[in-house]
């Protein structure tokens, strides 16, 4: 979700996902979208110069098709703001082969497990990814964020101001991987804690 092209999130790391779910229904949250698998293809130009400026060019596959522009982020409180510009299309493959066409080099895939839930003008992401399990956040606001984070048990100061992809690269240093994409194939059998990604549980009980 973003409001006039402007991205506002964070995201958790947590142990179990059920509570959080429990809590959401709580608080009248509706799921929008159900638990489903999420492919993404990200882009870059040969010599990596959006991800040197901060930028993403991301293709993804749920429960629509996306493509989706990110400018460089600004980071506070473990918050995450940024210029996020998307739109939905009507073929993969299609809109894979006219990004490739156009000299942008898919740099890495990444699989993940997502249910997306609705509270007001804000989301929440229930996120399965093959190093762990998420919550992700996206409001209106940086305060809304550290708000939500608050009535649904977790610390806001444990907020991670990160991508996924970034995560990773933490992982591949800590864990001395040699593969590039997140799958969860690729982690059948490595057990990954938040220590590994420079994390914690954000679980205000646990």
């Amino acid at each position: 979700m973003s409001k006039n092209n402007q991205e506002i999130e964070a995201k958790f790391s947590v142990r179990d996902l059920a509570p959080i779910q429990a809590r959401l229904l709580e608080m009248g949250a509706v799921c929008i979208v159900t638990r489903q698998m999420e492919f993404n293809l990200r882009y870059d130009t040969p010599d990596r110069t959006l991800s040197e400026t901060g930028q993403v060019l991301r293709l993804r596959r749920y429960d629509d098709i996306r493509m989706t522009y990110k400018g460089p982020g600004v980071r506070k409180d473990g918050v995450l703001e940024r210029t996020e510009i998307e739109t939905t299309l009507g073929d993969f493959d299609s809109a894979r082969l006219i990004i490739e066409s156009l000299g942008y080099t898919p740099i890495f895939l990444y699989e993940k497990y997502r249910a997306i839930w609705q509270l007001g003008e804000n989301q929440i992401m229930l996120d399965e990814m093959p190093f762990g399990k998420f919550i992700e956040i996206e409001a209106t606001t940086s305060d809304e964020v550290r708000e939500l984070a608050r009535q649904l048990g977790l610390d806001p100061h444990t907020a991670i101001p990160a991508s996924y992809q970034s995560l990773f690269e933490r992982v591949k240093v800590t864990r001395r991987l040699t593969f590039d994409d997140i799958t969860f194939a690729n982690f059948t059998g490595i057990s990954v804690s938040p220590e590994d990604f420079q994390a914690e549980f954000a679980e205000e009980s646990a």
